[in-house]
């Protein structure tokens, strides 16, 4: 791929758009972000319409897309059209995340991952994805500028991603 800020560079979230899954860091770190970063999210769930809000307020309303929820089989597809996946799920007293499947089937598809400290992320991710520590908008935003900066990272990343998936998550492992 070759990153050009002629094309809008997706951003994607696939999941429950609930508190504790941090969607809302994803609009936060679009104000520090270039024009040409944006963000879709695929799922429903109580917090959309406190997302959009945000959204507007913050004056990137036009940079975020909200889909709705995806039968499994098409989940590829829809990751194959981001640029980089993002799990920003925030650990609270009663849950964290356990595994984050979603980061597994962004990397089968190659498309590079970007996840939150919390749980069991920074495990599944391993040395094939960015991590940023759960809750810091800066540091996520520092983590999609290195994607974008950096075209042999995202190729690195976007292979080594897929390259864990075999070695690591398929039925026979």
């Amino acid at each position: 791929m070759t990153l050009s800020t002629d094309t809008p560079f997706t951003l994607g979230y696939v999941g429950r758009l609930k508190e504790e899954k941090g969607p809302s860091l994803l609009v936060e770190a679009l104000v520090s972000l270039p024009e040409y970063c944006q963000v879709v999210f695929i799922g429903h769930g109580p917090m959309r319409s406190e997302l959009e809000q945000q959204a507007a307020r913050l004056g990137v309303a036009d940079r975020v897309t909200f889909k709705d929820a995806v039968p499994p089989q098409a989940v590829p597809n829809e990751m194959q059209q981001m640029d980089a996946f993002v799990l920003p799920s925030l650990t609270r007293p009663n849950w964290m995340e356990q595994f984050g499947r979603v980061l597994i089937e962004a990397m089968a598809c190659e498309t590079p991952v970007i996840g939150s400290s919390s749980g069991e992320i920074p495990n599944v991710v391993g040395d094939a994805g960015l991590i940023f520590q759960e809750g810091n908008v800066q540091e996520l935003s520092a983590r999609v500028r290195q994607l974008l900066e950096d075209p042999a990272l995202y190729a690195r990343l976007a292979t080594q991603g897929r390259q864990r998936v075999v070695e690591n998550y398929t039925q026979q492992r």
